[in-house]
């Protein structure tokens, strides 16, 4: 009885790998026969694991989804990964997965072995996160899952998005993806009135159900919605903008910034136009520094003057030095 128990847990487990599996490769996984194979599977489906079987050269076994969750078996590996998982998820900007992710954890741990918890413990107690600047809103959990739902079945979607300023108008919009960066959620939809792609925060967002008709797939914007939600979210935020020529290929530049830090356009085969920004000119002037290329600066003014004001202060830091001084 031990051994049949045994050999079922070890077909449960090769069953919960995302794949079908020939009852000739699990008889040899398990050194039974293929009748005891389908005894075994049999097993499963009395204790309530949907086990599908497809006949043919081709088919075999895989485990379903079902009415209700049976107790999963994870290795030593995916407990760790799911506990620090739940440990993340209660600390996230999802309202209303904290105390669930708690429930579940307390569940988890209680049933570690005591060398899985050993090893848990310490993530949690000398694994610390760095808090946030400043609070981020939550982002509701329900409206997550709508949101997602519209993307997946290509449904449009009236809502009403509030702007910056608290200002609220409708829109009707085709979702696309949902991104995460860091403690926000960002849809990101093609407006149907303005015939663009756009980027709304999930915060600010109140769709109006139920969704609308289905419409035609488009490719994600720039080839990748986080890279373009990254671009124009960045973008929003600076307080100083500057497009400058940079005397390098193109290439070369897009290879040391990230798409957040700015857009790269062609002009030749060693010029190209670099469209960049920050929050203060002092952060502009060192990303700017950092390219390591030669570059020229005509606007705005006020980058103009600040780099003039740094060069001349460098200027003034190696007067009265030499080669032979420096390099003693």
């Amino acid at each position: 009885m031990l051994e049949t128990s045994a050999r079922l847990l070890r077909l449960l487990s090769l069953l919960q790998s995302p794949r079908e599996w020939p009852g000739s490769e699990l008889a040899e996984r398990l050194g039974v026969s293929g009748r005891t194979v389908r005894n075994d599977v049999e097993r499963l489906r009395t204790l309530g694991y949907p086990v599908d079987a497809t006949r043919g050269s081709a088919g075999g076994y895989r485990l379903a989804a079902g009415s209700a969750m049976p107790p999963l078996l994870l290795d030593d590996e995916e407990a760790v990964a799911v506990t620090v998982a739940l440990r993340n998820v209660a600390r996230s900007a999802l309202v209303g997965t904290e105390e669930t992710s708690v429930s579940a954890l307390a569940k988890l741990e209680q049933v570690l072995p005591s060398r899985l918890r050993r090893r848990v413990r310490a993530l949690q107690q000398y694994a610390v996160p760095v808090p946030a600047d400043r609070p981020a809103p939550g982002a509701d959990t329900d409206l997550l899952m709508t949101l997602t739902a519209a993307c997946r079945d290509r449904e449009r979607l009236r809502m009403d998005y509030r702007d910056h300023s608290g200002a609220s108008a409708r829109r009707l919009v085709e979702p696309q993806r949902v991104v995460n960066w860091g403690r926000r959620w960002y849809l990101v939809a093609w407006d149907v009135d303005r015939e663009d792609w756009r980027v709304f925060r999930v915060d600010r967002l109140t769709p109006r159900l139920p969704a609308g008709p289905r419409f035609a797939p488009r490719e994600d914007p720039e080839g990748n919605a986080a890279t373009y939600v990254a671009g124009k979210v960045s973008a929003a935020a600076w307080r100083h903008h500057a497009r400058v020529t940079v005397h390098a290929p193109a290439a070369a530049v897009l290879e040391r910034i990230n798409p957040a830090v700015g857009s790269v356009e062609t002009v030749d085969a060693e010029t190209c136009v670099l469209d960049t920004g920050a929050d203060s000119l002092d952060s502009l002037a060192v990303h700017l520094g950092m390219l390591g290329f030669d570059f020229t600066v005509t606007e705005p003014p006020e980058l103009v003057a600040h780099l003039r004001e740094l060069a001349a202060r460098y200027a003034r830091s190696t007067e009265g030095s030499s080669p032979a001084a420096s390099s003693r």
